[in-house]
């Protein structure tokens, strides 16, 4: 096993790392979503510890408020039905992406193809499947003609396009500065405000975690360097508290009340306040700043960073795949029971998008060194040959 926070590994190793690793905490926290630390312990009798079976057991199909999901069991949801679709777009651009990519690639990917949906245990668009706040993708983009660097701006600010921004930050492994400015970008056509700024934080931490020697520490710095507003104090404050702890346990009440003041929803999940989900600088999504928390507290362990996200409750399942992604690009071991079960549950190749965007990601390498050949000898040019010594 890899040890604790040490980055090791290959890029093919980072990123199926990264990747079965977002797939496996979005599957544990599935069926816990939307619960407290205390419902989740009473409902299952203490701490989750591995996959489990939906909240509502048989009477899944019918049972409100997550009727007709079949959350639990190991299935993935959005969060991953999202993630391989934008490798997907890597795969059809084989470059860098914007706005625009989105718009000509991931709304027609979402709208017009089938494929299966493990929660819905069907083949179905993945559209049908995506929460309102994925579905303005489609009402902007394709039926509103919206511009796409704009077309985020007026959807609720939540975590819906930072869950899904870990391929961006591993196409730019090892440059976080280039992970965040292009998942600004990609992230434009979905949200505004904090919610916008969490897709470039994520996609940098991933970015970061993927360079040689890479500790949660170093994460969270490079974080920091480049989060704004509501997002970086929110960071700042919870990781502060993260770095007091060792256990999650211990963690779960400290990260919440850290993070609640940048909070918009409030103490019950269920039922946002009046004020929930609107843009604000002073504000942050919660799941990023309770991820890289839990990338602290666990030392860049993959089990007790993913179960610590979720047994915390609430939106765990993005928590844990962002934790999760963090986690497996450190170079931590993805368990393999949990993969093969969610895999296995999920209908789904887990390695697959990992080897597709670990081809793609060495493409736009060589891609971005012809470029910047290209640039230097221009500048060159311009400024004059150098004088020799």
């Amino acid at each position: 096993m890899t040890p604790k926070g040490e980055g090791t590994g290959t890029l093919d190793e980072r990123i199926g790392g990264a990747l079965v690793g977002a797939a496996v905490g979005d599957a544990l926290g599935g069926p816990v979503e939307g619960y407290s630390p205390e419902q989740i312990a009473e409902r299952h009798g203490g701490r989750v510890h591995g996959v489990v079976g939906p909240w509502n057991g048989d009477a899944w199909p019918t049972a409100r408020p997550i009727a007709p999901y079949h959350k639990g069991d190991g299935h993935v949801t959005d969060d991953t039905l999202m993630t391989h679709a934008l490798v997907r777009v890597y795969a059809r651009v084989r470059d860098h992406l914007d706005a625009y990519a989105v718009a000509e690639h991931l709304v027609p990917d979402l709208m017009t193809t089938p494929r299966w949906i493990p929660e819905l245990e069907a083949e179905a668009l993945p559209l049908q499947r995506l929460f309102l706040a994925e579905k303005w993708l489609v009402a902007r983009l394709h039926y509103g003609h919206v511009d796409p660097r704009e077309a985020g701006n007026g959807n609720i600010v939540n975590c819906g396009a930072a869950m899904y921004m870990a391929p961006v930050g591993l196409v730019n492994a090892g440059n976080p500065a280039g992970a965040y400015a292009e998942a600004l970008d990609v992230a434009g056509a979905h949200q505004s405000s904090y919610g916008r700024e969490a897709a470039g934080v994520f996609a940098a931490a991933v970015a970061a975690a993927c360079s040689p020697g890479a500790t949660p520490g170093s994460v969270i710095a490079a974080c920091l360097s480049l989060a704004k507003d509501g997002t970086r104090a929110a960071v700042e404050a919870v990781c502060e508290v993260a770095s007091r702890h060792t256990d999650f346990e211990s963690a779960l009440v400290p990260l919440r009340r850290a993070v609640a003041p940048f909070d918009t929803v409030g103490p019950d999940y269920r039922s946002p306040s009046l004020g929930a989900r609107r843009p604000s600088r002073l504000h942050s999504i919660e799941e990023l700043p309770v991820a890289l928390g839990m990338l602290l507290v666990s030392g860049g362990d993959f089990r007790h960073a993913v179960l610590g996200s979720v047994n915390y409750g609430r939106d765990c399942d993005s928590i844990a795949t962002m934790a999760g992604a963090l986690a497996g690009a450190l170079g931590a071991e993805v368990p393999h029971d949990w993969a093969k079960t969610v895999a296995e549950s999920s209908r789904l190749d887990l390695d697959a998008p990992a080897r597709t965007l670990a081809e793609v990601t060495r493409e736009i390498f060589d891609r971005d060194v012809r470029r910047r050949r290209a640039h230097e000898a221009a500048y060159a040019a311009l400024a004059g040959a150098p004088c020799s010594g």
